[in-house]
């Protein structure tokens, strides 16, 4: 009798929990799938167990399955799980906004634009008319626009302000001058408003001067950005965004986002830099750091601009461009004022980013860094962009541990004017990421979206193979800097947690992580360069919740 009750018993503890026999609970179960998990070890496992939000363990397929019982089991069918992609410098509350303004991204002249924004128009007959996107760089007549060029014509009544695709120039029509009292003569630091050869404003400001318009534009109602926000979430999860760190907002930008987030109605994560203006200094600096113990959103930033863009100019360099000899781009603000204000920023504990593309910008900023921050750190102080470097500035990343943030499509974006812009000598000491990566050892990637795309395996494509979807130009763009696979995947994952002070629970699947997935249709380190465009992302998870699936996929219920 006491062999079968032994045996009896032994039985029930098998079935039960021996052995690990499904005696642990878990939310769901991610198997059947190729997990690179981004660990140290760079290991690979085939099934993920999640709880409560976050990683339980990672391991074979057999072993998760047979420990964990699960009120959702999910058959990747032999699909590809890496950490949740992350985007290390973007404008998620710009690409909100903007979903209420004519899209000219890609537009190939001016009167294309004007076709655009009178079909916007129309749909929006009271108020300004705004729109994003234009580039003149991609017109066949490549200079600025005029707004004698039908704009005022078409346009005689209601304000027009469309603004340019890197954000740094407006072209706008003569009521949209009058509204914001814009005359020729006007002088605004660090901005430009450009002047027909008849004295007159040809409509196209550049940066401060173009600030100065903007802000004349009224902001949505609250319902409507609502919807904007939910719609631009919703956009970012089909491509398998799960963290956006968001470069410059506004207190109430932050309100927003909080507020949507607490309904359950904005899933994304975010890491939030603080808009440079007084109103949002003032706001933020004397409370510290916000740090949300839930994951979803902290402040901790403060993003600074030093100079414009180069497609418009407004990039600082240390030698005048070579397609515009008398000029050499703008610093757009004081160094003086600068430096305290990065004072007052380190001492309320909040970390610095610095927008820098030209040379001179960067050079400028380096140097105040390097004074305050005396040498090797971890304070991870940034310089967002840097797309031009001079070699002899080069190693001061390394030596006062300033992380490079780049955008390896801003590279596949300029490739095709920035020798112009440049000349041949210059150009190479532009977009050089894998000489950036070699000081650190890291650095983090992201998009910089509106001004490129929001997908982020378009990122990894630029990164490694450095040519556009085209395949142009043959062997890539100045390929001896281009990153290796894992440098890319790490970039917008791991190397993009670590830039914003997330790296112990964002950027990898491991136990104890938080549950953020992006599920891919193939292993974006393996498959050849002609199919990296054609990845498609089937899933993405935030927190062990499914926000995004491919239609046409299935889940197989836990038994």
């Amino acid at each position: 009798m006491m062999r079968m009750f032994l045996a009896v018993a032994f039985m029930a503890c098998v079935i039960l929990s021996g052995c690990g026999f499904r005696g642990s609970h878990a939310d769901v179960v991610l198997h059947n799938g190729v997990v690179l998990t981004l660990d140290a070890a760079s290991s690979k496992a085939q099934a993920v167990a999640v709880r409560n939000g976050r990683v339980l363990e990672v391991g074979p397929e057999r072993a998760i399955l047979n420990k964990y019982h699960a009120d959702l089991q999910v058959d990747l069918m032999g699909a590809v799980v890496v950490p949740g992609l992350m985007d290390a410098h973007a404008h998620f509350v710009g690409f909100a906004d903007g979903l209420g303004a004519a899209d000219l991204v890609g537009t190939a002249s001016v009167d294309e634009v004007l076709d655009n924004v009178l079909a916007h128009a129309a749909m929006f007959p009271d108020g300004w008319v705004v729109g994003r996107g234009w580039d003149q760089n991609d017109w066949e007549v490549t200079d600025f626009p005029d707004r004698a060029n039908r704009l005022d014509a078409l346009f005689p009544d209601r304000p027009v302000l469309l603004e340019r695709v890197d954000g740094h120039a407006v072209w706008c029509n003569a009521v949209a001058l009058e509204r914001a009292g814009l005359k020729p003569g006007i002088h605004i630091e660090g901005g430009e408003a450009l002047v027909a050869e008849d004295g007159r404003l040809t409509g196209v400001l550049i940066d401060a001067a173009a600030d100065s318009l903007q802000s004349w534009v009224p902001e949505p109602d609250s319902l409507v950005r609502a919807g904007y926000f939910k719609e631009a979430a919703r956009r970012l999860a089909a491509v398998g965004l799960t963290h956006i760190t968001d470069a410059g907002l506004e207190p109430q930008d932050v309100e927003d986002i909080a507020a949507l987030q607490a309904s359950g109605e904005l899933p994304l994560r975010f890491s939030v830099m603080v808009a440079d203006r007084p109103e949002a200094l003032d706001h933020f600096l004397p409370a510290g750091p916000v740090i949300d113990t839930a994951g979803m959103l902290d402040v901790r930033a403060v993003k600074f601009y030093m100079d414009g863009s180069l497609g418009s100019r407004g990039a600082s360099l240390l030698e005048p461009y070579s397609d515009r000899a008398e000029t050499s781009g703008l610093f757009l603000q004081d160094e003086a004022d600068y430096i305290e204000k990065v004072k007052r920023t380190q001492a309320a504990g909040f970390q610095v980013a610095t927008h820098c593309i030209g040379d001179a910008a960067v050079r400028r900023v380096l140097g105040v860094y390097g004074s305050l921050l005396g040498g090797v750190n971890d304070l991870r102080w940034r310089i967002e962009h840097a797309q031009v470097v001079h070699k002899d500035d080069l190693s001061a990343f390394g030596a006062y541990t300033i992380i490079p943030s780049i955008q390896p499509t801003h590279a596949t974006s300029d490739m095709y004017w920035a020798g112009q812009r440049l000349g041949r000598n210059r150009v190479r000491r532009a977009y050089i990421y894998k000489s950036l990566q070699s000081q650190l050892g890291w650095l983090p990637l992201g998009t910089d979206f509106p001004v490129e795309g929001i997908a982020p395996l378009r990122t990894f494509y630029a990164a490694v193979v450095r040519k556009d979807v085209e395949g142009y130009p043959e062997g890539g763009f100045q390929p001896d800097e281009a990153l290796d696979r894992m440098s890319a995947l790490k970039g917008m994952t791991s190397w993009a947690a670590l830039a914003c002070f997330r790296e112990h629970d964002l950027g990898q699947i491991s136990a104890g992580y938080r549950a953020d997935f992006t599920v891919l249709d193939r292993n974006p380190l393996t498959v050849p360069a002609s199919g990296l465009l054609e990845t498609r992302v089937l899933q993405t998870w935030i927190g062990g919740a499914r926000v995004f699936e491919r239609q046409g996929r299935t889940t197989v219920p836990s038994p």
